[in-house]
Parts: C-alpha cells; sequence; structure tokens
C-alpha cells in the first residue's frame, strides 16, 4: 500500500456505495444516511472530485459495475449487504451495553461518524494508515466532526494494537467493545491476523468482534471464485493483495485458541456474501 495516497481498495469500496445507492432495491438493503454520507466525505477529504461522484451515482456507471462483476461473482452487491451486516452488530452490540466500537481500516465508512451522532454515550475510535486516518479526518471535520470520534493513525502491520491504543486519550480498557474488522483481515498475513485477536482480546472488557473473512482453496490460497487466478494476480499488481484466509470450518477451533468464542447464533442475515464470509466471536 503506497504511504502517500490512502487506499486503493477503500476508495473503490466508497465509490461502490454511491453506485449501489443508485440501484433502488439495493438502496433499501444500505444503512440509511450512508449514500449521502459518503458522497460529502469523498469530496471534502479532497479523495474525489464532485464529478467523480456523479458518475458514481449515474446508471452508467451501475451498468459497468455490473458487466465487470463476472471477475469477483456477487461482490458488487455484497458491499451493500455487508455494510447492513456491520452496522447491524454495532447497533445490537450497543443496545447489549456497549459504550465503545473500535473500526479496524476504516477506510472511507461513514458508520463511526453516523452513529456517533445518534449515541453521544459511546465512544468511537477508527484505526487506519496515517495518511489514510489523515485524509479521513480532515475530511470529516469539514462535515462536521464529533466529540465522541476519535481518529488514531496506525499501521496495524507494523505496530502491535495495543501499543497503538495504550497512549490513546479516552479508550478505556473496562469498557465494552464492539470490534469491527471489515473487508481488512485478508491484507494482513497470518501471523498478523493471530496476534490481532490475541491483542483484541487484551484490550477489551467482553464484547465482540464483527469481522469478513475470505475462505480458503484446498491448496490454502484464497479463493476468489471462478477466476481466483486473475483476481489474485490483480490485487497484486495493485498493491493491495489477499494474504490471509481460512477454511470455514476451521474458524471455530482458529479463533477459540486466541481467547474468542464463535458466536454464529448473533449473525442474523447469510453468513456469506459474494466471496467473503461474515463471522462474530465474543469473549
Amino acid at each position: 500500500m503506497r504511504k502517500e495516497k490512502p487506499s486503493k481498495t477503500a476508495y473503490k469500496v466508497a465509490l461502490n456505495i454511491l453506485t449501489l445507492g443508485a440501484i433502488p432495491e439495493m438502496s433499501e438493503v444500505l444503512p440509511a444516511g450512508i449514500v449521502d454520507a459518503t458522497a460529502k466525505l469523498l469530496v471534502s477529504s479532497g479523495a474525489a472530485g464532485e464529478r467523480t461522484v456523479r458518475w458514481a451515482k449515474s446508471s452508467k456507471s451501475v451498468l459497468v459495475s455490473r458487466a465487470f462483476d463476472w471477475i469477483m461473482p456477487g461482490q458488487f452487491e455484497a458491499f451493500a449487504r455487508r455494510k447492513a451486516f456491520f452496522e447491524d452488530q454495532v447497533r445490537k452490540g450497543i443496545s447489549a451495553g456497549a459504550t465503545q466500537v473500535l473500526v479496524l481500516g476504516a477506510g472511507f465508512d461513514t458508520l463511526s461518524w453516523r452513529l456517533a451522532a445518534e449515541f453521544p454515550w459511546v465512544d468511537f475510535f477508527e484505526i487506519d494508515h496515517p495518511t489514510s486516518s489523515l485524509i479521513k479526518a480532515n475530511g470529516i471535520e469539514s462535515m462536521g466532526a464529533q466529540p465522541n470520534l476519535h481518529f488514531v493513525a496506525g499501521d496495524l502491520v507494523k505496530r502491535r494494537l495495543v501499543e497503538v491504543l495504550t497512549n490513546e486519550e479516552g479508550w478505556s480498557l473496562d469498557a465494552t467493545t464492539i470490534i469491527v474488522a471489515e473487508g481488512f483481515m485478508q491484507y494482513l498475513p497470518p501471523e498478523a491476523v493471530q496476534d490481532l485477536f490475541t491483542q483484541c482480546a487484551l484490550i477489551s472488557d467482553g464484547g465482540r468482534i464483527a469481522f469478513t473473512y475470505i475462505p480458503s482453496r484446498l491448496n490454502g490460497s484464497p479463493d476468489a471464485g471462478p477466476w481466483t487466478g486473475l483476481v489474485l494476480l490483480l490485487l497484486k499488481l495493485g498493491g493491495e493483495p489477499w494474504l490471509w484466509s481460512i477454511r470455514p470450518e476451521e474458524l471455530e477451533s482458529f479463533v477459540a485458541v486466541l481467547g474468542w468464542k464463535y458466536s454464529p447464533g448473533l449473525i442474523t442475515s447469510s453468513c456469506k456474501q459474494g466471496l467473503e464470509f461474515y463471522a462474530v466471536a465474543t469473549h
């Protein structure tokens, strides 16, 4: 990932959200307010211009996105369901008593900004690569900062989560916490994923972690659908390769040894959308 620019994947996902909002049936799946908030963030942060935003919202953009969906079947519309899944998990966690939310690798996601105003007694923290974090924080400042929304600059490939949060003002080790890792873990090396789960168990008192993961093929490589070889090559050439995946039947034992209990009962929708699986674990 280039240091001078935010994640290309985060940028593409944000544009996809705008395009999905132009599809009536998908606009009903997306969380309320996410399309407008994403458009404002892209413009206010300088990540995209008004012209790009208009194009992303156009019917032509919908046609283009659907035309290329054959590469990763179902993934385009899955982004809408993914956003709905994570917002549902955060809302349910808050209803169950959580007072702290941590979003890992947030990119241009607007969940924390939108919910911070709705739940002023909950502290929202976002950790992202320093460049991405600064660009987003500047954009949010222009949109209207929330006192309970905190941006933390930290590269979790190079620094441990506990180290990043140790001196962060407002972070509480005693608070029940919801941790969000949306479309994030596949970009970490396997050893970093294991360490991340361990670290997540150390930085909060109870709560849950909601995350997505890519399933593994029989040979252990990520399963990106019928065009796996092409997809993995394109991701590698783009500088943001998938490094971690796991077979669904191995997930429960994997998280158990790292201090977590796999909790599929907390997922009320399908556990798989597009190429990704959704999962929730508690401790």
